[in-house]
């Protein structure tokens, strides 16, 4: 896989204008730690407090607006990588005209529907987020249109999605750096809500943190949640998945898995001279059952 944007979010490493990712390929296997990473990971063992991990599940959609508040649409960079990285998005149709359904669940402020929609006329796209914020800056977006795209907010983990999207109606449901955002305990039921709408023969695109990312390293201690789970300074939090993990919790959801693999690269600042070794997790789960003709 080429690989060709730096996917940062508050605490994460960004890449500047002297930066270049290099190396990117997939691997069975998540990055094996140095001896100093190890014992930097195996050495925080504290937690959150109960109290605190309460307040965080509590407030968790008050700090993403407010990430969307400081950052209006300026943080993330568009995805136009999809359709290479994904090609289920032109070739799961029988047609070149025929219409795709797609759902975008975490849609943020729009940065993978848009270069879809300009790209695909044949593409519908319901497309929700945690943050009304986010939501409101898709909808004000000029290549917004209510004949091509169905922008709402919810809650992945308790509103139904069936709500704003048929039952069985969406051919492919992109989850790209969404799931990592949502509690553990809590990610079954967003896959299981987002199962409902997927037709069967539909897929999932997959693509979040995986075990092992510099991300993960870089948090320092006070911050960790518990497994592979902790919070950044501005209160939002992050998952970090290896792909055992995440096949058990999209097979338990009655997701079959597809493909399920790390993606290895390294962001390279040749002026600082400085290596950073990313790991992302990129996967494909279809809904068992025949597909079904739109």
């Amino acid at each position: 896989m080429a690989l060709s944007e730096d996917e940062s979010f508050p605490g994460d490493i960004k890449m500047t204008p002297t930066e270049e990712e290099v190396g990117s390929k997939d691997e069975c296997v998540s990055r094996v730690l140095t001896q100093e990473e190890q014992e930097r990971v195996g050495g925080e063992r504290a937690l959150v407090s109960g109290f605190k991990q309460m307040k965080l599940e509590k407030e968790a959609q008050k700090n993403w607006d407010l990430f969307y508040k400081r950052n209006t649409t300026n943080f993330f960079k568009d995805r136009h990588w999809t359709t290479r990285e994904f090609e289920e998005l032109k070739a799961c149709r029988e047609f070149e005209s025929q219409r795709l359904v797609l759902l975008e669940a975490g849609c943020g402020v729009g940065n993978c529907i848009f270069p879809l929609l300009e790209e695909d006329l044949n593409i519908f796209v319901y497309a929700c987020d945690f943050s009304p914020r986010a939501v409101e800056f898709v909808k004000q977006n000029p290549l917004y249109c209510p004949e091509r795209c169905c922008a709402f907010q919810c809650d992945l983990t308790k509103d139904d999605l069936r709500e704003n999207v048929p039952e069985g109606s969406v051919d492919v449901i992109t989850l790209i750096f969404v799931l990592s955002a949502i509690h553990p305990d809590k990610m079954k039921l967003a896959l299981q809500n987002i199962s409902r709408v997927l037709k069967p023969g539909g897929i999932v695109l997959f693509r979040d943190y995986g075990l092992n990312d510099h991300a993960m390293l870089r948090f320092k201690a006070g911050s960790k949640l518990g497994e592979n789970f902790y919070v950044r300074q501005d209160g939002t939090r992050s998952y970090f998945f290896s792909k055992e993990f995440l096949a058990e919790l999209f097979e338990d959801t009655g997701l079959q898995s597809v493909s399920n693999d790390y993606v290895l690269r390294e962001t390279v600042n040749k002026k600082e001279g400085l290596c950073v070794p990313r790991v992302f997790l990129q996967s494909k789960f279809t809904k068992p059952g025949r597909p079904q003709s739109s």
